[in-house]
């Protein structure tokens, strides 16, 4: 295990089993919560197959997505400490995950020093992460966010930069903490005026994006 590499990303359910022995294999549809904010924390999940989002939501249904995370990786790391999910996670296509409970987590900890200091750089990058969001939607606005966010995404391919993903403008919003008119509103701007195509809910960057809305 070096660098930033999911430190189960070599590992079949077989490895996981002989690692967790009190874990097991669940399967998951699309759009399916499996873990909700506040509930009682006593597993940690390995994604087998397929991608979730880690997102909080307020009581009028809003929310704003912290995280995404594919096959290799996991998520309820926070099991650790024993006290309630700080989030949701919900399925972002088919999935299926090994549930390794908290004993096993804690075994592994201890035992695994490789995996101990994925857990802590990982733990790192979440604070940074964490703490460029807070600042973002404090001192930027939606655009800016909105360009931050496509900028980052995009990646060269075919001889042009594309934003992999296949979002709705709902999900962009979620990501960014803006609401779903206002970046409906911008992306319609910026098409407008030639700065990016929508192809199948797939953003194509066809020049550079101005720095003021």
């Amino acid at each position: 295990m070096s660098g930033d590499q999911a430190p189960f990303a070599h590992l079949d359910e077989q490895a996981l089993r002989e690692l967790a022995p009190g874990g097991a294999v669940r399967a998951y549809a699309r759009n399916v919560v499996v873990v909700s904010e506040g509930d009682a924390t006593d597993s940690l999940y390995v994604v087998l197959a397929g991608r979730v989002k880690v997102f909080v939501a307020d009581e009028n249904g809003r929310e704003v997505v912290v995280n995404t995370i594919g096959a290799g990786d996991f998520f309820g790391e926070l099991v650790l400490d024993g006290q309630a999910r700080a989030a949701s996670v919900m399925t972002l296509e088919p999935s299926r995950f090994f549930v390794m409970p908290q004993r096993d987590a804690e075994a592994l900890l201890t035992g695994n020093p490789q995996f101990a200091r994925h857990l802590v750089r990982k733990l790192i990058r979440r604070v940074r992460s964490l703490t460029e969001q807070v600042r973002s939607l404090a001192l930027r606005d939606v655009y800016t966010r909105l360009v931050r966010f496509l900028e980052e995404q995009a990646v060269e391919e075919g001889g042009r930069r594309v934003v992999r993903e296949r979002l709705t403008q709902a999900e962009i919003a979620a990501r960014i903490g803006g609401s779903r008119e206002m970046v409906s509103r911008i992306l319609s701007d910026l098409s407008a005026g030639g700065y990016i195509a929508v192809e199948s809910k797939q953003v194509v960057l066809r020049r550079k994006l101005p720095a003021h809305w």
